[in-house]
């Protein structure tokens, strides 16, 4: 908690921004030892998608911070997501409930991609395809969380659920500041959604071993 208010602190004073180049990156170091020190009841299959999930998330996060020196560090940030949310995606459907039905959950998800391509596809410029298929990606992901139910846990269920729910939302703003609006204090509203998403998907993980309610 104490590294996330940091760097909200230097992301909102200009005089501390450059502090970011540490701050920011070191949520996801904190967050990648946290899982590491509780992961001894995962498969050793999860404990490497999660493990990769993060690591990408983590060089993902400091591409971006350069993204002001060249737009290829935004590119190459996008791949270092996506490869995280393909991560997320695979240990969830390792969870899946072939029982469980999603056709009102995925209209829902696929409703509000379509809604937000459509709001932001005239900024997109040479970025559109990139960003099309990052969008897909992720709105998979929120559809495999998903399909957990009565697989793990309650809790875990709802931990991994608004994680990604969490995520989606982290994205539209910082899609939605980038190529439709710019909004107040948009560094922070991405920021702490998006820290949640991360944390609330590492806890679902980490507590998915439980036995189901």
């Amino acid at each position: 908690m104490g590294v996330v208010l940091c760097d909200l602190l230097c992301s909102s004073i200009e005089l501390l921004s450059h502090l970011r180049y540490f701050t920011k990156p070191l949520i996801l170091v904190s967050l990648i030892l946290f899982f590491w020190r509780n992961k001894n009841n995962l498969s050793a299959i999860v404990v490497r998608l999660l493990f990769l999930g993060l690591l990408f998330s983590l060089i993902g996060d400091i591409l971006l911070l350069f993204v002001v020196k060249s737009q290829l560090f935004f590119m190459i940030g996008l791949f270092a997501f996506l490869i995280a949310h393909i991560m997320y995606t695979l240990i969830f459907l390792k969870k899946r409930n072939k029982q469980r039905k999603n056709i009102s959950f995925f209209m829902f998800t696929m409703l509000y991609g379509v809604v937000l391509f459509f709001l932001l596809y005239r900024g997109l410029g040479e970025l559109l395809i990139p960003v099309v298929v990052y969008m897909i990606v992720i709105l998979l992901m929120s559809n495999a969380s998903y399909l957990r139910k009565n697989k793990v846990s309650q809790v875990s269920y709802n931990q991994v659920l608004y994680g990604a729910l969490f995520f989606m939302l982290s994205d539209s703003v910082l899609a939605y500041t980038k190529f439709y609006n710019p909004l107040f204090m948009q560094d922070i509203w991405i920021m702490v959604t998006y820290t949640i998403a991360q944390f609330l998907i590492v806890k679902g993980v980490l507590g998915q071993v439980k036995q189901v309610n």
